[in-house]
Parts: structure tokens; sequence; C-alpha cells
């Protein structure tokens, strides 16, 4: 069985989730989010420019750690990493999709909601996966059901994050990251409130000192 590739290395535990509008959003507000210590960015595949985007940061922001989100098939995968994507995520995963991902060789975390799902894409090799969408399928009392017989996964729980809750969520001995799009309100980036958005980085970065460090196995 092919193992997965491991994620790259970054330091912040809080994933920016981004769905941009506009390609010549992504390096400002790239550089708005390192400035406030957030070093990993997931720019999602919702918008037609998402591509663009992540070309764009990639190319005038190397020291961010950059994902691609919402993979939703194997034809995907190609995309981001011809675009400079480091690693991807989904909000679920199939068969098709692992398949593609294993082959290319592109670090990946796929979404989760059920046992079942977790199971599955473990034994495909994965042990970080996105707990999707976190808030619907329980939050925190999910995480702790969920620590006991899946012992050696860990999860990124995304959909619902927010500033109230994600050090409460990140304290999880089964919590590796947390993705939240509160870092960088959509309104903030169409206005190009780039000082806004580092305030808001810093002050994750801040709260995330207080918390014990924990990676993925």
């Amino acid at each position: 069985m092919t193992t997965p590739a491991p994620l790259p290395s970054f330091k912040s535990r809080v994933v920016p989730v981004i769905a941009l509008s506009d390609a010549n959003q992504a390096v400002p507000l790239a550089r708005a989010l390192l400035a406030g210590g957030i070093d990993v960015i997931e720019i999602t595949l919702r918008h037609p420019c998402a591509l663009d985007a992540i070309k764009a940061v990639a190319a005038e922001v190397p020291e961010m750690t950059l994902g691609a989100g919402t993979l939703l098939q194997a034809a995907d995968v190609d995309k981001v990493m011809r675009a400079g994507a480091r690693f991807g995520l989904s909000p679920g995963h199939t068969p098709a999709l692992l398949d593609a991902v294993l082959q290319a060789g592109l670090p990946f975390v796929p979404g989760v909601m059920t046992p079942g799902e977790v199971m599955a894409a473990r034994d495909r090799g994965f042990k970080l996966l996105k707990l999707f969408p976190a808030a619907q399928a329980g939050g925190q009392k999910m995480l702790q059901a969920l620590a006991s017989p899946f012992s050696d996964v860990r999860f990124c729980p995304t959909g619902g994050v927010s500033e109230d809750n994600f050090t409460a969520l990140l304290a999880e001995r089964n919590v590796a990251l947390v993705g939240g799009s509160w870092l960088a309100p959509l309104a903030d980036i169409e206005a190009g409130r780039w000082g806004l958005i580092t305030s808001l980085a810093q002050r994750a970065t801040d709260k995330l000192a207080s918390i014990a460090p924990a990676r993925a196995s």
C-alpha cells in the first residue's frame, strides 16, 4: 500500500480557510497573515480564480505554506499541484480522490464526519483527518468520542470553528490543527483591510502560545 506523503512543516496550528473572489487579493492576504504569525493558508477551490490565487501566492510568498482546499475529484489533484499548492484538503473523500492523491504524492487531509469514514481513510494510511462540518458533527464532544477508538488518528476540525472556541478544540488530545475563516473575513478581504487581518492573526497567534504543542502522528 502506498504511504501518504507527510504534510510540509509549518508552525501555526490554525489554518485560515479562504474563499477568494479575486486572485489579486491572494498575495496581500498571505502577507497580512504572515505578519500576524500565521504561516499556513488553505485557498479553497470555490471560485474560478482559485488556481490563479494559488499560483500567485506560490510565486510571490514562498514562505507561506500553501494548501489547496475543497478538492472534490481526482482531476483537482493535478491542477492544484501544477498551481503550486504544497498540500491539499477536502471536505470528504472518495476512493478515486485518495487514489489520485497517493499516486501523485500530494500531502493530503481527507474529510470525515462519521466513524465509518474515519475507518475508511485510516485504512488507506491517513492519520490526519479533517472533521467537517465540525459543529454539525458534534464539535468538541464528537472529538472526545472519537479519541478512544481511534487513538492513533488526529483531526483538523473545520466548520463552526471561531475565535471563541478554537483554543478549546486545540486542547483536545486528538486535535492537531483547526481550520477557520474568522481570521480573514470576506468583507475585510474585499475592502483590503490587511492591517485588521494581521491583528486577527496576531491575536490567534498569541492565544496559541498558551496551548501545549501537538501535531499529527
